[in-house]
């Protein structure tokens, strides 16, 4: 039986960031109306506060609440403390620096299934591992680290044209492994929607269906972006009432494949169900 957190997971358009050290935003971030939150014990947490950090998201989880956790990685002194709590709770695990299915595999034997793993794959080797990641006991489905992966790269985070493999290994891993389709990375200008909005268009091109936020103004125009637009769904209606038997629409050849990509356009205008 699946995890009831998978479906949702699966569906999500947008995943916003909130610190593990700052509970008094976990209620802000459950009515910003993203898709899915994500507690950040990682990266927004400085060391000295990393288990306090993780009392708050053990207290927030208990009441109820349904969240994503991102963990510290493998190796680091807080992550086995970081799953017992996962665990516990059995909430879905982004696992940052995803590089090994081992890795992935241990984490799943670990929390006993208890927590659908979302890896976030932001060094080389993680993206060149990708499809062994996406095929990973647990893996519902992948994310795209641009910032520490263009760290490494020594290219810029918002550099489309040098981070273009990179996202496009990571699609088409996803998709020939069977995972559902990735979450794209975060646009590091929190105040500036075009470049928002210019990055959530071009990683939907490439074929990703959401993207990681890290302000709740992002969380919007983000989840319109992701969303078919009405010349969109008005094509995949008109596809589908012709029928399986027409050859040609306005001029465009009709086989399976454009039928299965109608279906999907359909299927993504279903809005998901929002963070609690």
């Amino acid at each position: 039986m699946s995890h009831p957190d998978s479906e949702r997971i699966a569906a999500a358009r947008t995943l916003l960031f909130v610190p593990g050290d700052r509970p008094d935003r976990f209620a802000k971030a459950g009515t910003a109306g993203a898709d899915l939150v994500i507690i950040d014990l990682e990266d927004a947490v400085a060391p000295a506060d990393k288990e306090a950090a993780r009392t708050q998201a053990s207290t927030w989880l208990a009441r109820g609440n349904r969240a994503v956790v991102r963990v510290n990685p493998p190796g680091t002194p807080w992550h086995e403390a970081d799953l017992a709590t996962a665990a516990e709770h059995g909430c879905p695990v982004m696992v940052p620096k995803a590089e090994q299915q081992e890795t992935l595999t241990k984490i799943t034997a670990r929390t006993s299934g208890r927590c659908p793993l979302i890896p976030l794959v932001e060094t080389a080797l993680g993206i060149e591992h990708s499809p062994e990641l996406c095929a990973a006991p647990g893996t519902v489905r992948a994310a795209f680290g641009n910032v520490d992966l263009a760290a490494q790269l020594g290219v810029a985070p918002d550099d489309h044209t040098a981070l273009a493999y990179a996202r496009s290994r990571l699609v088409l891993a996803s998709v020939a492994m069977g995972a559902h389709p990735p979450i794209d990375g975060v646009t590091t200008a929190v105040r500036n929607p075009d470049a928002l909005r210019e990055d959530a268009a071009h990683a939907r091109r490439l074929g990703f269906t959401g993207k990681l936020c890290v302000h709740p103004d992002q969380v919007a125009p983000a989840a319109a972006a992701f969303t078919p637009a009405a010349d969109e769904l008005r094509w995949a209606r008109r596809v589908l009432e012709a029928g399986e038997s027409v050859t040609t629409l306005d001029g465009q050849m009709i086989d399976r494949p454009v039928l299965e990509r109608a279906r999907s356009v359909l299927a993504r205008a279903t809005e998901p169900r929002t963070a609690r």
